[in-house]
């Protein structure tokens, strides 16, 4: 295994097109679980100049196409978009939801001695590793961070000129398995029209400073430094770029540090194993990382629509002691109900904790009190000690 490296990862911030979509698909699961706890919802949405279009099945309360239209117009304006192009009060919004399948309902359904089974077939990963407090892989973390400041401070009104859309790249060297120094960043953000790239750059470059452990800085060539690359950035988010649910599966994760089994999250409610099992999974691996048993862990769960059971439980310590693996294995056999309906009992699943999850990753995030992020507490960890 390579000890010596180059790695990057990217980010991309709220008012990404994509992102925007996520924020209210992930919106409307929040709605209905709000309303009923147990509904079903899979929604996706697609943005593009002035429009939002939102398709899907749900099952679960009634709720009227105009409250749906008002909360998608209060995401946008969350956001901050108030642009020509795309604005949250004059945006077109269409939406065609409707029931969930029979056929799928069927097989997700506990009923008799069947247990619930999982909404789809699929696999899923969960990762952790030492490289940051939060075990995230840092090149994603940091990326992660860039964006959500300057989102924070843009809303507060500090950081004046710059708009919603942006993305963020960062390359790190790694020496001896280790991040050693950020090697490069790469930031694009959308402006104002009447602010220049030399303002532009004396903007975002404290964010930078403020994101990234000044050890890991101590090296970095201002050159390497590239921020908005290709020049002016004024028509950005969805009048510039077209957004769907479900395209930064990466972003979502571990930036690429770990495999992907390929599902989306935002849109899902937490019966779709996509979701439910990668946050499973991402706990399992978070604690076991936590326990100081392994410097990083790599978890795969693989599920059958309607089975309950994961067919498959993988774990990579990233070690040659098989009997190691096989040990940690045994323990989340016995000890942790895998089942669509056992993860979500565990992490309390069935909450209106998803739009908040829409940007800035999934995974790395502080456990709220009102139950989200509950997959990043380590409140299992001694379980692994065993």
């Amino acid at each position: 295994m390579k000890k010596n490296y180059l790695f990057t990862s990217e980010s991309v911030s709220e008012g990404h097109p994509d992102k925007v979509c996520d924020r209210i698909s992930d919106m409307v699961v929040d709605t209905y679980l709000k309303l009923e706890p147990q509904a079903r919802v899979a929604c996706e949405t697609l943005t593009t100049t002035n429009k939002v279009v939102l398709a899907g099945e749900t099952r679960g309360p009634e709720i009227k196409q105009d409250e749906l239209i008002s909360k998608v117009r209060e995401c946008i304006k969350d956001i901050g978009y108030e642009q020509e192009g795309f604005h949250w009060k004059n945006a077109d919004v269409q939406t065609y939801l409707h029931s969930q399948s029979s056929d799928i309902a069927m097989g997700v359904d506990a009923s008799g001695n069947k247990d619930e089974g999982a909404g789809d077939q699929g696999i899923m990963f969960g990762y952790a590793c030492n490289e940051t407090d939060q075990l995230m892989p840092a090149p994603i973390y940091y990326s992660h961070k860039i964006l959500r400041l300057m989102a924070e401070d843009r809303k507060s009104g500090k950081l004046k000129n710059i708009e919603p859309d942006s993305k963020s790249q960062i390359t790190i060297e790694y020496k001896n398995g280790k991040p050693a120094s950020v090697r490069s960043v790469v930031i694009s953000t959308q402006h104002s029209a009447d602010v220049d790239q030399k303002k532009v750059r004396d903007l975002i470059i404290p964010y930078i400073e403020k994101s990234i452990p000044k050890s890991l800085l101590n090296s970095l060539d201002e050159k390497e430094i590239y921020i908005n690359p290709t020049g002016n950035f004024v028509i950005g988010g969805p009048d510039g770029d077209s957004g769907l649910t479900g395209r930064k599966i990466i972003v979502d994760t571990y930036g690429g540090a770990a495999p992907h089994g390929g599902g989306a999250f935002s849109g899902k409610d937490p019966t779709k194993v996509d979701r439910s099992a990668a946050y499973a999974s991402r706990y399992l691996a978070k604690n076991i990382v936590a326990s100081k048993i392994a410097d990083k862990c790599l978890i795969q769960l693989a599920y059958a629509i309607g089975v309950s059971k994961p067919l498959s439980i993988y774990v990579d310590l990233f070690t040659d002691d098989e009997e190691k693996n096989k040990h940690v294995e045994k323990i989340i056999k016995e000890n942790f109900d895998l089942s669509p309906r056992g993860i979500r009992e565990m992490l309390s699943l069935n909450k209106p904790i998803y739009e908040k999850s829409a940007a800035y990753g999934h995974f790395g995030r502080e456990p709220g009190s009102d139950g989200s992020f509950s997959w990043e507490k380590t409140d299992v960890a001694s379980t692994f000690n065993k």
